[in-house]
């Protein structure tokens, strides 16, 4: 078994076209979120999933690895699954998927997204989820929210603010999604046969078509929060994150 990490990538986008290629520091932004993949000492393999030629010589010019994907997807699941099979995986290796636009994520989530199947081979899939500490996030549609049960499964996912506190006496915790997920090489050829979910259409979350059939998704609460570049505001955020970090 070997754990394997793909960053599926598109060049457009409604909200920032070309956004995985934005000068970040000198470097395209999706070279950050390839060399934090490698920083982890986690994964036996690193490649990018794209369907776009710009991206594809991006990568290899900064000497990483990429694969060509099938232009229309219906999610980033589904085009790992296809960069799965190009890469001649096993149906025992652990993939894990991190968003090309989160260039500051900390490499040491890897780790902690892959530990659940590790430790139970029962576990299809997993993923990341944030206490929310910055107060906006909690009804921004952009943070989606993540609600779990008491064996640290989700029930659902959210753009909306879940869970809706009823009495104003009462308080809840709020947990944002991240975008990193991790398989099971044989579920994600499960995964891309399911036909695409109503739920998973209405929220624009791909995460839902697993429960939407009955598949558990595991959550793991990190303390490493981890911003999501999806408009060149968000982008601006990033680059002053990012002197900071460098500065410190």
């Amino acid at each position: 078994m070997q754990i394997v990490g793909i960053i599926p990538s598109r060049y457009e986008s409604s909200r920032f076209p070309g956004k995985p290629l934005a000068d970040l520091g000198g470097k395209p932004m999706i070279q950050h979120v390839y060399e934090r993949v490698l920083q982890s000492g986690f994964v036996s393999l690193t490649a990018v999933a794209t369907d776009d030629a710009r991206i594809f010589a991006a990568v290899k010019a900064f000497g990483g690895q990429a694969v060509l994907t099938a232009a229309v997807h219906p999610s980033g699941t589904d085009r790992i699954h296809e960069a799965a099979s190009l890469l001649h995986l096993d149906d025992d290796d652990i993939v894990v998927n991190i968003q090309g636009d989160q260039p500051l994520f900390n490499p040491i989530q890897i780790a902690e997204v892959v530990q659940p199947l590790r430790d139970d081979p029962s576990i299809p899939m997993s993923t990341l989820i944030y206490r929310i500490i910055r107060e906006e996030e909690i009804g921004h549609p952009n943070a989606v929210k993540t609600v779990y049960d008491a064996y640290g499964f989700a029930l659902y996912f959210s753009r909306a603010t879940v869970p809706y506190v009823r009495d104003r006496d009462k308080r809840a915790d709020y947990y944002k999604h991240h975008g990193i997920y991790a398989y099971r090489r044989h579920f994600l050829r499960t995964f891309a046969a399911l036909p695409v979910g109503k739920l998973e259409q209405l929220e624009a979350l791909e995460q839902l078509r697993s429960l939407e059939y009955g598949y558990k998704i595991k959550v793991i609460e990190t303390s490493h929060d981890s911003v999501e570049v999806d408009t060149p505001a968000e982008l601006a955020r990033v680059r002053r994150l990012l002197r900071n970090e460098q500065n410190a």
